[in-house]
């Protein structure tokens, strides 16, 4: 059921960000789902592993995109904190992807090509929907590579995950056996 949960939470929290990033308004829906995330923390069986992983996916996804917008392929409705780096609602959505690694996306955990495929596909479709949404737009240099982009850090980033939850385990278990 926890996986049920996390997968609602997961669209919920994504639908808030983008709907309040397309009408200018992104404050409480990037404070709802930080609370999630919280709450999503607290109860994960490793805490500090959890939020370690969130803040290296949101990191991640911050560079991402901070390159292919200022690359000029994308642009982001609601800019704030800065017009030269991705929107913090966007922090929030990469950080809210992690949080299904340990969950509703666990079943993944042994199929990285997978993985990579579904996250080279999905990814994409997701910025689509957003932009569809009127949370962010195509930039100067086209819709067509910015997907490619998109799909090749997605193609990537859902193997990382994995890979970076997989490696703090075996050294949590290693500092404390």
């Amino acid at each position: 059921m926890a996986k049920f949960w996390n997968f609602v939470f997961f669209q919920a929290g994504w639908f808030a960000c983008v709907i309040g990033a397309a009408n200018q308004q992104v404050f409480w829906p990037v404070i709802a789902t930080l609370l999630y995330l919280a709450i999503h923390v607290w109860f994960a069986p490793r805490p500090i592993l959890e939020l370690r992983l969130l803040l290296k996916a949101a990191l991640f996804g911050a560079v991402v995109d901070t390159l292919i917008a200022n690359w000029g392929f994308l642009s982001f409705e609601n800019s704030w904190p800065s017009p030269h780096l991705s929107p913090i609602w966007m922090w929030t959505l990469w950080a809210l992807v992690a949080s299904t690694i340990n969950s509703s996306l666990a079943w993944l955990r042994s199929r990285p090509l997978l993985g990579a495929v579904l996250g080279a596909i999905t990814g994409p479709m997701s910025y689509e929907a957003g932009v569809r949404m009127g949370a962010g737009a195509w930039g100067t240099n086209g819709q067509i590579g910015g997907l490619i982009l998109l799909g090749l850090a997605w193609g990537i980033a859902i193997p990382l995950f994995f890979y970076w939850d997989r490696t703090s385990i075996k050294d949590d278990l290693v500092k404390n056996p």
